[in-house]
C-alpha cells in the first residue's frame, strides 16, 4: 500500500503498468463554466490538443479564460492504464501525466498562441516535476491528433529553446507525441478552479518570452 503514495521519476514499462478497467470513470458533465460540452462531438472547424504543465488545476483554468478556446476538461495521458484513477496516476504506476485538454477555434486564436501560453505558463525544462510537485504525472508535455500539428509543435519547441538557452537555462524536457490516448479524470477535478477559487494553483514560467512563427 506504501508504494501506492511515494514519488516516482521513472516512467513503468508497459508491462508493468496498472492495468486499468474498461469502464470510464466519469460520466462527463457540461463544463462547469461555459455550459458547453467536454466531449466530442464538438463543432466543426474547431482544433484540439492536451497538454501537461503539472498539476492540471490551474492549466485548465488558464485556457477556458482564454479567448478562442471553446472548451476544455482535464485528464490522463500519455501513458497505459486504461480508464485511471487519479489516486492510481499519483502511484506512478500508470504512465501518465495529468493534462488539459484545450479545444480552441482557430479562426480566433491560432495553435501558435496556444503554444506561446503554454511555453510562458510553466517550466519546461523541470523534467519529472513542476516546483514542489514531484512526480512522473506533473511531467510538461504535448499531445497531438496529427502529423501537422506535430511538426509545428516541435518548430515551436525549438524556438522557445533557443530563447532558454540565450537566457542559460537548460534544455526542454516537454514529451512531444501524436497520441488520441486521453482519459477524463474524476468529475471534482473538472474546473476545480471554478468550483474552488481559492484551491491550489502551481504554474510557474520560467519569465522567458516565446517568440512567434
Amino acid at each position: 500500500m506504501f508504494s501506492m503514495f511515494t514519488k516516482k521519476l521513472d516512467l513503468p514499462a508497459e508491462t508493468d503498468a496498472l492495468v486499468g478497467r474498461d469502464d470510464p470513470i466519469l460520466s462527463p458533465r457540461p463544463h462547469a463554466v461555459t455550459g458547453r460540452t467536454i466531449v466530442p462531438p464538438f463543432p466543426e472547424g474547431l482544433q484540439k490538443l492536451r497538454l501537461g504543465m503539472g498539476c492540471f488545476w490551474g492549466a485548465e483554468r488558464l485556457f477556458w479564460q482564454t479567448k478562442g478556446v471553446w472548451t476544455t476538461s482535464v485528464g490522463y495521458a500519455g501513458g497505459y492504464t486504461k480508464n485511471a484513477s487519479y489516486r492510481e496516476v499519483c502511484s506512478g504506476e500508470t504512465g501518465h501525466t495529468e493534462v488539459v485538454e484545450v479545444v480552441f477555434d482557430p479562426t480566433v486564436i491560432d495553435l501558435d498562441a496556444i503554444l506561446k501560453i503554454f511555453w510562458e505558463s510553466h517550466d519546461p525544462t523541470q523534467g519529472m516535476r513542476q516546483g514542489n510537485d514531484i512526480g512522473t504525472q506533473y511531467r510538461s508535455a504535448i499531445y497531438v491528433d496529427d502529423d501537422a500539428t506535430l511538426e509545428a509543435v516541435l518548430a515551436s519547441r525549438d524556438r522557445y529553446q533557443a530563447a532558454l538557452t540565450a537566457r542559460g537555462l537548460p534544455q526542454i524536457t516537454t514529451e512531444i507525441a501524436k497520441s488520441d490516448t486521453y482519459f477524463l479524470a474524476e468529475d471534482d477535478h473538472q474546473q476545480y478552479l471554478y468550483k474552488v477559487p481559492h484551491g491550489y494553483c502551481g504554474l510557474r514560467g520560467t519569465g522567458v518570452d516565446c517568440p512567434s512563427a
